[in-house]
């Protein structure tokens, strides 16, 4: 099936293809905006051809040695070395380009908006959302920490008079370096080793918070008998994990067990957000959450996810 857009009734734009599934919106001088939806749909209709073109060699683990730049990494297209790039980091350990694929073909979206007359624009797929500010404009993010409820509060949502309601929200204004969040968990859309709920990261791009929280969520983990484990590739024979476990189901856990692993998890956010990989990190499991602090961050850092008077249940969402 071609690539599909629609315009919705609040002036977005749902692009579909394949398994990209993207809500756009814009703000700023009515013909400005109509030509950046314009490239964005020109540029996303030719999307998901050029990755099955190169999906082989992005389903490979980057080298822990050797190549250090995706010029010499087999891949072609931006990307896909935009995915490579963002994953290099991590290359010690196992990862492939695709731990950042939907981050990436966000970023190369919201490139289309970055013209004269466009205020502000978002680019969320799936969740992993990067955004354009100009100056004097901020974005409000909303996130929802359990992201197996993530379906059933959409759908209840639509008959709820308050709208979508979100367990945690930041604000992000132009002068914040922060420009992509993602989240990653064991019930999102793509596999985990860990048990976290959710992680979101905030990130300088899109690309760099998506590859950041597959990362973290990893991490949060712990070794306890209950939690059941399957290789990737007997649940999707073409996973890019192949062999390694994955989790499959997490019964409910002693609080400190969940401390432990929020601990693990929250410990590898903070090197990387020591290391200027991330801006920073939101980790949630079984109603308990942490939370690394912005870089010189005070209380009054509105680029922290807070909570809001209902209870902490995270995928993101955007306003």
């Amino acid at each position: 099936m071609p690539a599909q857009r629609a315009r919705l009734p609040d002036g977005r734009w749902h692009f579909q293809h394949g398994p990209m599934d993207i809500v756009l919106g814009a703000e700023g001088e009515s013909l400005a905006v109509q030509l950046a939806h314009d490239a964005a749909w020109q540029r996303f209709y030719t999307l998901l051809a050029e990755l099955v073109a190169e999906l082989r060699a992005l389903r490979q683990p980057l080298p822990a040695t050797g190549v250090l730049s995706p010029a010499g990494s087999r891949l072609d297209g931006r990307v896909a070395r935009r995915m490579w790039s963002a994953c290099a980091p991590y290359r010690a350990d196992y990862i492939t380009p695709m731990a950042a694929v939907a981050g990436a073909v966000a970023q190369e979206l919201i490139a289309c908006y970055h013209r004269p007359g466009v205020d502000r624009a978002w680019v969320n797929n799936g969740g992993d959302i990067a955004f354009y500010l100009t100056p004097g404009h901020a974005v409000r993010v909303g996130v929802f920490a359990d992201l197996g409820q993530w379906g059933q509060a959409v759908a209840a949502a639509q008959d709820d008079p308050d709208g979508l309601r979100t367990d945690a929200q930041a604000e992000v204004g132009y002068e914040s370096p922060v420009r992509g969040i993602a989240t990653s968990g064991w019930r999102g859309r793509s596999f985990s080793l860990g048990i976290a709920d959710s992680v979101t990261v905030m990130a300088a791009t899109a690309a760099e918070a998506d590859a950041a929280a597959t990362v973290v969520a990893n991490a949060v983990d712990v070794v306890h008998a209950g939690i059941q484990r399957q290789p990737a590739n007997t649940l999707k024979d073409d996973s890019d994990l192949g062999a390694i476990p994955v989790t499959v189901e997490v019964p409910p856990l002693p609080a400190d067990v969940v401390q432990t692993a929020l601990a693990a998890g929250l410990a590898k956010a903070q090197a990387l957000q020591k290391a200027g990989l991330i801006w920073s990190a939101t980790l949630v499991c079984q109603g308990q959450w942490a939370q690394t602090l912005g870089p010189g961050a005070t209380g009054s850092d509105h680029t922290r996810l807070r909570s809001p008077p209902h209870p902490p249940q995270l995928g993101s969402v955007f306003a």
